[in-house]
């Protein structure tokens, strides 16, 4: 069939390479320039599949309260006259529930697991560089109430399959000697050896390359305007104003997934979620982390992508507005030099700012529409980096109608 994948971001790529393995003609349409550009250009390069939790949870309300009024807040709800904004974010109160935060988790895991050995057999066959390390996720704690609760949430994760084991002060710095400089102040941790990080952006555009060479056309600079529809399949996808037909069409569009899709009656639960980053070049290699790191109490992830050091986090519910708020860097670099005061050239950093396309469960949105020609693989929120590959498997299982090798 021929398909057009709307999206080259990393479900986007991903999808097409998995489209094109399964013998599909596939043109992927992009706005940008290049693959890569937008939420999968500088996030946190986490593989998370061991802590890939979602943020609606029992404790998640009482830390929204905590949170409101400050600026420099780790979740920062910026209420607006927005209809969509508001049916988020009851969704997003009724997903709270012990009951459905256990159901999702559990969702959330068993897609993350299948995506890593998805990953891994990729990295097998392609030979692709990403500045990726397998040295596992190590989440740490400053504050000993917030460990105690780990601790006994660990033995929940490790039900469903993961390996999250709690490690003392002593076993966290000798996974990660960058740790010894927060001194007492660290109060101990919780390891998954299995999970990875690495340069979402340069996974992209390598796996675009690839995709390429076998066969893929991509179309940059092509805005995708809307659909024409005929009764229960699509006729055409408006291109820069242009219809253009093919056999199937896969949504990969994050956050402005909804804006194309309401036109033709789909309603999405996915609303935008600006996340921020910064990246600097390593000062000095003894002071800085190689395993990838979360800060639990600041909710920030740290990785190390060779020769430059990764930090990013905190969720700001702002609508589409994509401008860098410099106060919210400069928390996240405060924090870090705070930790780890030697380890990056302050001097040279790099303030990032994506919108994560984000569902009020977390839950992506993968598989088949009213339209019987019209597929999604969207709303992957902070977790596209480590769903990607999973994800694009499944819905090139979807589309061509085989059975997905695991029950989404």
């Amino acid at each position: 069939m021929r398909i057009a994948v709307l999206g080259a971001g990393v479900v986007g790529v991903a999808s097409a390479w998995y489209l094109r393995e399964a013998g599909h003609d596939v043109t992927v349409f992009e706005r940008r320039e290049a693959a890569g550009l937008e939420t999968s250009f500088a996030n946190g390069g986490q593989i998370s599949v061991s802590h890939a939790e979602p943020w609606a949870s029992p404790a998640a309300l009482a830390q929204v309260l905590a949170w409101l009024g400050r600026e420099d807040a780790p979740l920062l709800f910026r209420l607006r006259m927005d209809p969509e904004q508001w049916k988020w974010g009851l969704r997003f109160l009724l997903e709270c529930f012990e009951s459905h935060y256990r159901k999702n988790t559990a969702r959330l895991v068993k897609l993350g697991i299948y995506s890593r050995a998805k990953l891994r057999a990729l990295r097998m066959q392609t030979g692709l560089r990403y500045d990726h390390l397998e040295r596992g996720i190590l989440h740490f704690y400053t504050d000993a109430r917030e460990l105690e609760k780990a601790a006994a949430h660990a033995g929940f994760m490790r039900s469903l399959g993961v390996d999250r084991e709690v490690k003392s002060r002593e076993q966290c710095v000798a996974i990660e000697p960058a740790l010894a400089a927060l001194g007492a102040r660290l109060t101990g941790g919780t390891y998954s050896a299995s999970d990875e990080s690495g340069d979402a952006h340069a996974f992209t555009r390598e796996l675009a390359k690839h995709c390429a060479a076998s066969g893929v056309k991509f179309e940059y600079g092509s805005s995708i305007k809307g659909f024409a529809v005929d009764d229960d399949r699509i006729e055409s996808v408006l291109v820069n104003g242009d219809p253009l037909r093919a056999d199937a069409y896969v949504v990969s569009l994050g956050s402005y997934s909804p804006l194309v899709l309401r036109p033709i009656g789909i309603s999405l639960p996915i609303y935008p979620v600006k996340g921020y980053s910064v990246t600097m070049p390593v000062k000095d290699p003894r002071a800085a982390w190689s395993v990838s790191l979360t800060d639990e109490s600041r909710k920030l992830v740290f990785s190390r992508l060779g020769d430059r050091l990764r930090i990013a986090g905190t969720a700001e519910l702002t609508g589409y507005d994509t401008s860098i708020n410099e106060r919210r860097c400069r928390a996240i670099l405060d924090r870090t030099m705070d930790l780890f005061p030697n380890a990056g050239v302050v001097e040279k950093a790099e303030f990032w700012t994506g919108l994560r396309p984000a569902t009020p469960s977390n839950i992506p949105r993968i598989g088949a529409t009213r339209y019987r020609n019209l597929f999604l693989n969207t709303g992957h929120g902070t977790l596209g980096w480590t769903h990607a590959c999973g994800s694009g498997r499944l819905i090139a299982d979807i589309v061509s109608g085989r059975k997905p090798e695991i029950d989404f």
